[in-house]
């Protein structure tokens, strides 16, 4: 069975900083690209990163930027999101998903695995 399980999350103060993990298992998606999503309360789910399959090329959303680092490590078929100087608006639930192809995509329609989810909450 394919699963992506997500970990690292929880509650931090403005300013903080978390490490999500994304294991994933059932198969290997070292040609695939990789993203994080999230989806705070009443709002549709967004993109925050992507990586390529190399791990050569990153995306982020604009909200983002120059404060989450994406990152992988294919020999342990795992995916990673750095997150500092945390904000309230960041608060949300976090998704890990693997892309159909092996270049950035922004789209949620561009991936068709997805983890259950972590929890990140930052107060203010």
């Amino acid at each position: 069975q394919v699963q992506l399980v997500e970990s690292g999350g929880g509650l931090v103060q403005a300013g903080g900083s978390l490490r999500l993990s994304c294991a994933a298992s059932g198969r290997t998606f070292s040609n695939n690209a990789m993203g994080w999503f999230r989806q705070a309360p009443g709002k549709e789910r967004e993109f925050v990163a992507t990586i390529s399959w190399s791990g050569t090329s990153t995306l982020y959303a604009d909200s983002v930027k120059g404060r989450f680092t994406i990152s992988r490590d294919n020999s342990k078929n795992a995916v990673y999101l750095q997150m500092n100087n945390l904000k309230p608006e960041d608060t949300a639930v976090y998704y890990c998903a693997a892309a159909r192809v092996r270049y950035l995509k922004v789209g949620r329609d561009e991936y068709d695995q997805w983890g259950q989810g972590t929890q990140v909450t930052v107060s203010s």
